[in-house]
């Protein structure tokens, strides 16, 4: 069975400077990715401020809006402000079994965090991880550590997992890590390339939406997702063990461009037995 997952960050719902409202549009966008697991960064789980200025602002948090009765939602709270609060979720049409809050803020000008959900995907445990890492390049490589130490810790040697997010990585120097530490592949390691177009209705118009499948050579560049309007930097991956990968997908021109400053990446995945 084929397993879709997404990665995506959402810019806590609202454009660069919070003047205008964007989950709406999120929500719909989210819908269109028809994916089993969504991993989600910059979710605000409560923002006084913006639920005062903008119209039509959910009452509940952003993971379980977005999520809304076709998912599963969990939320882990890295970044608390007066007005509110914000961190990564994951949204998964499969029961979710066990969550963990890791806290890797490496100094007090960054609260940064990575979610662990258990994730039984028809009985098979997949150890799913939600991660946003930090600004800086020697906090990014303690918290890759970080996680490294505890995926080694608590999982057993062969679990299926994914960590997927956005890793800030532009210069593409974790990957090394990731691949000697932990066993895993990246999606975009596939040795082959392919651009197509689906055509949605899900927005009330008929709509072309850019789907990539890019060969990366491993360790040197990964997809391009950021800024979303000309995206040239890499900073989301979607790193896994255990699993065949089918397909894996940038998606890029309109809505995704207007809706957050990343695009969302969507990979095909199934359980290898």
């Amino acid at each position: 069975m084929k397993l879709r997952i997404a990665t995506y960050n959402i810019h806590k719902g609202v454009s660069s400077f919070g003047r205008q409202s964007r989950i709406h549009g999120i929500k719909n966008a989210v819908d269109l990715l028809d994916a089993d697991l969504v991993f989600l960064q910059e979710v605000q789980g409560r923002h006084d401020l913006h639920a005062r200025n903008h119209a039509l602002w959910p009452e509940d948090g952003q993971h379980d809006f977005l999520a809304g009765e076709s998912h599963e939602a969990v939320y882990g709270m890295n970044a608390v402000y007066d007005h509110g609060h914000h961190g990564n979720a994951l949204l998964s049409r499969f029961p979710i079994t066990q969550v963990n809050n890791y806290d890797v803020s490496d100094h007090a000008y960054e609260q940064r965090g990575i979610l662990h959900a258990v994730v039984s995907v028809h009985g098979t445990d997949v150890h799913c991880f939600v991660i946003h890492l930090g600004l800086f390049a020697v906090s990014r490589r303690r918290q890759v550590a970080k996680l490294v130490m505890q995926i080694k810790r608590d999982l057993p040697d062969n679990a299926p997992l994914i960590i997927a997010g956005d890793f800030n990585d532009w210069t593409q120097r974790l990957s090394r890590i990731m691949y000697q530490e932990l066993a895993v592949s990246e999606v975009f390691d596939q040795r082959s390339s392919k651009v197509g177009k689906v055509v949605s209705t899900a927005f009330g118009r008929r709509t072309n939406h850019i789907l990539s499948k890019v060969n990366w050579p491993r360790w040197q560049s990964h997809a391009k997702t950021f800024p979303a309007a000309l995206p040239w930097l890499s900073l989301d991956r979607v790193y896994q063990r255990g699993f065949q990968i089918h397909e894996a997908l940038v998606l890029r021109g309109a809505p995704w461009d207007t809706l957050s400053d990343h695009v969302p990446i969507v990979a095909s995945l199934s359980l290898r037995s």
